[in-house]
C-alpha cells in the first residue's frame, strides 16, 4: 500500500546550482542562492529535511508522514567534472492498514544516487550516474525488503528568471529474501522554478512515479501542484524554506488524495 518515497527535490526531489555559477562567492547574492537551491546537481554541501504529509491514506483515510533527510556531498574528479552524491533516509509514520492492524513508526529503506556532471556545463547542465536502494527499513511494514540498482540522469537550464529541469530515475531489485516482491520504479521529476528578487521564488517540482510489477490500473502515481520559497541567510548561514501542495491526479488504491510538501535546507557553499 506505501508508495515508494523518492523525493530529489530539494527535488525533489525535491528538492542548487553551484556549478553553472562562476563562483561560488555569488552565492552571497539572494537571487543566485534561490537558484543555488533548485539544481540537484549543485556542486555544495546541502542538507535538506524535506517533509512530505499525505493525506486520505489506507482504508481509513489516514495521514502518512515521511521526513526525507537528504545530505548532498560534492566531489572534483579532476578538473572537468563533478560527483554528487545525494542520499535519502526516511523517517516514517505509517497509519494503520486496517481495523487490528496499528500504525508504524522508523526508518524506511535509504537510496544513494551519484552523478557524474562536467564542471564546466555550457547552456544545458546534466549529470548521469548510478542510483540505488538499500533494505535498511526498521520495520517490516516501512521498506520493500529489496536491494535495488539503475540509472539516473538529471537536465536543466537557466533563462534569466526561469530554471527548468527533469530528473529520471529508474531502478530494479536484485537482491533480498525471496518472499518479498521483486521491485522495479521509475521516477519522473519535472521541476519549473521563477525567480524573484530578495531569493523569493515560485516552484513546482511533482514527484510522477511508475510502479512496473503493480497490477494494471494500480503502477502510476501523478501528483499536480506546487508552491514557492525564499532562499535568504541568517548570519552567514544560507538556507532555504519552501511549501508545496499537489493533488494526486492519478494514484493506486489507497495511495492518497493529496500531498503537503514542507522543505528547510542548510547549504555550504565552499
Amino acid at each position: 500500500m506505501r508508495t515508494k518515497n523518492w523525493f530529489w527535490n530539494g527535488a525533489a526531489i525535491g528538492l542548487t546550482v553551484a556549478t553553472c555559477l562562476p563562483s561560488m562567492a555569488r552565492a552571497d547574492d539572494a537571487p543566485d542562492l534561490a537558484q543555488l537551491v533548485q539544481n540537484p546537481i549543485a556542486k555544495v554541501i546541502s542538507v535538506p529535511f524535506q517533509n512530505n504529509l499525505t493525506f486520505g491514506v489506507g482504508p481509513q483515510s489516514d495521514a502518512q508522514d515521511v521526513l526525507n533527510i537528504q545530505p548532498v556531498l560534492p566531489f572534483n574528479v579532476g578538473s572537468d567534472w563533478n560527483l554528487i552524491a545525494r542520499a535519502i533516509i526516511p523517517v516514517i509514520h505509517e497509519p494503520t492498514l486496517g481495523p487490528g492492524f496499528e500504525s508504524t513508526n522508523g526508518i524506511g529503506d535509504a537510496s544513494l544516487a551519484l552523478y557524474l556532471s562536467p564542471s564546466h556545463p555550457d547552456g544545458i547542465i546534466w549529470g548521469i550516474g548510478p542510483a540505488f536502494t538499500f533494505a535498511t527499513a526498521s520495520r517490516r511494514p516501512l521498506g520493500q525488503g529489496k536491494y535495488d540498482a539503475g540509472l539516473s540522469a538529471v537536465a536543466l537550464t537557466i533563462r534569466g528568471p526561469w530554471l527548468v529541469g527533469a530528473l529520471v530515475t529508474d531502478v530494479a531489485s536484485f537482491a533480498g529474501p525471496s518472499y518479498r516482491r521483486n521491485v522495479h520504479q521509475m521516477l519522473v521529476q519535472p521541476f519549473v522554478n521563477y525567480n524573484f528578487a530578495g531569493g523569493w521564488y515560485l516552484t513546482g517540482s511533482p514527484i510522477i512515479t511508475a510502479n512496473w510489477e503493480a497490477a494494471s490500473g494500480q503502477k502510476w502515481t501523478v501528483p499536480l501542484g506546487g508552491g514557492g520559497g525564499r532562499a535568504f541567510r541568517l548570519g552567514k548561514q544560507a538556507m532555504n524554506f519552501q511549501v508545496q501542495a499537489f493533488n494526486l491526479v492519478e494514484r493506486p488504491r489507497y495511495a492518497g488524495d493529496w500531498i503537503l510538501r514542507a522543505q528547510f535546507q542548510l547549504l555550504f557553499p565552499k
